[in-house]
């Protein structure tokens, strides 16, 4: 495109964003008329008609409209399609009700009113915006189409009119289209960037929901903590374990004491101290790592009027003082709190959220963290965050210092950075529960609070596009992203599917399998956010319950069945472990039988039991190879499926990740470079169709390094598997220029399944 069409789209966006439908008019016409602007063309297009009817031009956006039924690209013609009709049924109510009213008074009214336009919707309120900040990606619709093609400088949005809070955002006449997208078999149609929303509207009056059972909340908050503190000390029993183990092999020295005394007390008094101290301690580590700063009422207000009076009012009912606000500079739209209590309480946004969100949506997600403060989960979380960050931290400076160096010291401080991401991962799997947990607790009270699950519902969404977004510009995985995951409202892995296949799937057909998939929940276990279709199907029950339209249809009646033998194959090496159980009670009953009856002594094995840990290992095995052949089938280039068939593959709700279903897909291969990725945690593929988590085992002795291809175009050739998070186990990366790297998961759980058979075998054995 050229520069100035590109600016001059960009300035009409953005004027039509701010409600300066004129100006928008005015820079976005000159697009139009101009045919080698090709795609440019078409998005101003699309802007124009928004532009006319909000405006009060009809005519205009009726007549372009039906130019744009005539277009050869078929989500244009949709669209337009539906604008159409709408803008024609809205202007003839529009006249009805003038002839009505001019019957009843004889008084003929000038044409003054504005028609019924397609809305600008949530996606423009807010687009565009800087890069990391769209809700576009590079691959949308067209090859033509560039990620440039819908940026725009960063203007913080127009402070909207002060509204009641019970009062619908979508006011008439001018809103009546606001969810003309609905009634399209995709709702969540996405058009050269923008994705159309339903605008689902809120309620009015509504009765507050049953009280909610806190209980099971505040039992695995204290279980977290437990867990916390038991993880934190076995890790220093063993380091000092070792400690004195190598001082006292070591000549002229002699172990220290004071490593040989209980730590639990210590322990105890310093995580007390911590929690004590961890509102400010966060603020100094946020400030120092992330740039955090003071956000005001009025820039929040800039943003979201609304966010304000729900804080105000939620604060002044409960008698809290109102929360201190702070900022992150950064383009990904997250947010957390952290305290102690509620007067000490902080609640952290980004740049990215405040201006990727409409007003109603960054209130509900305002409301959510209310809901942390008020169920108290956030005072533990605080702790975890508290003592994570600084684990990550450590991670990240050992990483970046081990990628300045070369050579044979290089491989020192790879082994270092990598116990060191493993003690963070330990660390913040004590609280995968409890993250997972809480924010079914707080999506409940902020649909509560602002009688908007529908708002949230977007809300959540939005995030997972912005996020994935960021990703996306990036070309990885953020610091930022990844270290505070654990207290964000979406998980950043979770984003990467759902935030980028708008254009090919819609949203209910993504969301389905989290919603009504019966082994769902099973896969959500080394997950530390919940389904989000399970959490936006709950809301949209709640909306139900209030008789609103809801913004996304999940039919949470709808049953699905999934066959047993499947599921039960896919954790038959867990399943193992209580089989291992069994058979070593039985092992224990027969010998004992044996014994009493003199006809065997074997008194070792009931006096040692170990022998339990090997009939578990040998189960483990058992279980592992069973599931081999399923796991890892054969891959064909009959059977194999291509990028084309992804949305389909991500709509099945009945899935299963044995269902190992081969592919080839071509893309770019994104992640992060050097000592941070040496797991290879990081890698994801940006293919035609959105993002997708690539899971790689390197092979010991390859010439080449996968890490050597990141930011190149690949064939990714594997096993794709549908689950909380989708993901491909990775056979071959195959270069342009057919340079191959395998990743042999078969033999790599061969190898752990012999491991584990002969390591319960000799236990066994050997008592």
């Amino acid at each position: 495109m050229p520069s100035h069409a590109e600016s001059s789209l960009e300035a009409g966006l953005v004027a039509l964003k701010q409600g300066n439908y004129q100006t928008a008019i005015a820079q976005l016409e000159p697009i139009t008329s101009n045919q080698e602007n090709g795609t440019a063309s078409l998005q101003a297009q699309v802007g124009l008609v928004m532009a006319y009817a909000r405006s009060g031009e009809a005519p205009k956006a009726i007549a372009l409209c039906q130019n744009l039924t005539k277009s050869n690209h078929p989500q244009v013609q949709e669209w337009a399609t539906r604008a159409l009709e709408h803008l024609t049924k809205s202007k003839q109510r529009s006249i009805e009700s003038k002839e009505s009213k001019n019957s009843k008074t004889g008084f003929v009214s000038f044409d003054n009113s504005r028609p019924d336009s397609p809305p600008v919707n949530a996606a423009l309120q807010q687009k565009p915006k800087d890069p990391p900040l769209k809700e576009t990606k590079s691959h949308d619709i067209s090859p033509t189409v560039s990620p440039s093609s819908l940026k725009a400088p960063v203007v913080p949005e127009k402070p909207k009119e002060t509204i009641p809070e019970t009062k619908n955002h979508d006011i008439s006449p001018t809103a009546s289209l606001s969810g003309f997208m609905g009634s399209v078999g995709r709702t969540q149609a996405k058009l050269f960037g923008v994705i159309y929303w339903r605008q689902a509207k809120r309620a009015k009056a509504w009765q507050p929901l049953r009280k909610l059972n806190l209980i099971p909340l505040r039992l695995l908050a204290a279980g977290t903590f437990i867990a916390l503190f038991w993880v934190i000390r076995e890790m220093l029993k063993l380091a000092m374990g070792l400690t004195n183990q190598i001082l006292v092999k070591l000549p002229f020295l002699e172990p220290l004491q004071l490593l040989y005394r209980d730590s639990t007390p210590l322990l105890l008094l310093v995580l007390a101290i911590l929690l004590a101290v961890s509102p400010w301690l966060l603020d100094r580590l946020l400030a120092n790592f992330y740039g955090q700063r003071q956000l005001s009422k009025d820039v929040l207000n800039n943003y979201s009027r609304e966010a304000v009076r729900v804080l105000q009012r939620s604060c002044q009912q409960r008698g809290w003082q109102l929360p201190k606000l702070l900022i992150l500079p950064i383009a990904a739209p997250i947010i957390l709190t952290y305290g102690n209590l509620p007067r000490n309480a902080r609640i952290v946004v980004s740049q990215g959220l405040l201006e990727q969100l409409a007003d109603d949506e960054i209130a509900t997600i305002y409301a959510t963290q209310l809901g942390h403060i008020a169920h108290g989960d956030f005072v533990v979380m605080s702790l975890v965050l508290l003592v994570t960050l600084t684990i990550y931290r450590l991670y990240q400076q050992v990483s970046e210092w081990g990628n300045n160096i070369s050579g044979i010291w290089r491989w020192p401080v790879t082994i270092l950075a990598t116990l060191v991401y493993g003690v963070w991962c330990l660390l913040t799997g004590t609280a995968l529960w409890l993250s997972r947990l809480r924010l079914y607790y707080s999506d409940r009270l902020a649909a509560e609070i602002t009688g908007n699950p529908n708002a949230l519902i977007r809300a959540l969404i939005k995030i997972a596009i912005g996020i994935a977004a960021d990703i996306e510009k990036q070309e990885h995985t953020s610091w930022q992203l990844e270290s505070l995951n654990l207290l964000t409202p979406v998980g950043h892995q979770q984003s990467l599917c759902l935030g980028t296949i708008a254009s090919h799937l819609s949203f209910e057909s993504f969301l389905m399998w989290d919603a009504l998939n019966p082994y769902r929940r099973w896969f959500t276990i080394n997950n530390s956010h919940p389904l989000i279709g399970d959490r936006i199907k709950r809301l949209c029950q709640i909306a139900r319950h209030w008789h609103l339209e809801t913004e996304l249809n999940l039919n949470s009646e709808q049953s699905l069945k999934v066959k047993r033998q499947s599921f039960l194959l896919q954790i038959a090496p867990w399943l193992g472990i209580p089989l291992g159980f069994l058979f070593a009670g039985l092992i224990w009953l027969t010998w004992q039988i044996a014994f009493a009856l003199k006809f065997l002594n074997l008194k070792w094995i009931y006096e040692d039991w170990s022998f339990i840990t090997g009939c578990l290992l040998i189960s483990f095995s058992i279980g592992t190879v069973m599931r081999m052949n399923s796991f890892f089938p054969d891959i064909k280039p009959a059977t194999v499926q291509t990028d084309d068939c992804l949305p389909s593959l991500l709509a099945d709700p009945s899935a299963l990740p044995i269902d190992s279903i081969s592919v080839c897909l071509v893309g770019k291969l994104i992640g992060r470079q050097g000592i941070s990725n040496c797991l290879a945690q990081d890698l994801i593929l940006q293919s035609s169709t959105g993002l997708v988590k690539l899971h790689h085992i390197s092979w010991l002795g390859q010439s080449i390094n996968y890490q050597d291809l990141i930011g190149r175009q690949i064939t990714v050739t594997g096993w794709f598997r549908r689950g909380a998070t989708p993901w491909i186990d990775i056979q071959t990366l195959q270069t342009q220029s057919g340079k191959t790297i395998n990743s042999p998961h078969p033999i790599w759980s061969t190898v752990l399944a012999v491991a584990a058979q002969a390591w319960g075998a000799y236990i066994f054995l050997t008592g």
